[in-house]
């Protein structure tokens, strides 16, 4: 499927605006096998995985981790 060069732009503005990034490191081999098991979780990827396993960590609802902070620190939903 062909995205228009205005089609990215747009995705990466959403993106920039409503996500942050999070790098995380392996040992070198074992990043196929985190992808082989993040396969046979219900999120099907190593984002959802790792999404949900920080979300139970910290003890959060599906809600309140979509919820984002504005400037003030004040939880907001849209």
């Amino acid at each position: 499927m062909a995205y228009s060069k205005a089609g990215m732009k747009a995705v990466d503005k959403y993106v920039k605006n409503n996500y942050d990034s999070i790098l995380v490191r392996v040992p070198k081999g074992r990043k196929e096998d985190v992808e082989a098991f993040a396969a046979t979780c219900p999120e099907k990827s190593v984002n959802g995985l790792m999404n949900r396993l920080l979300r139970t960590a910290l003890g959060m609802t599906e809600a309140e981790w979509k919820a984002a902070e504005d400037e003030a620190g004040v939880h907001k939903t849209e």
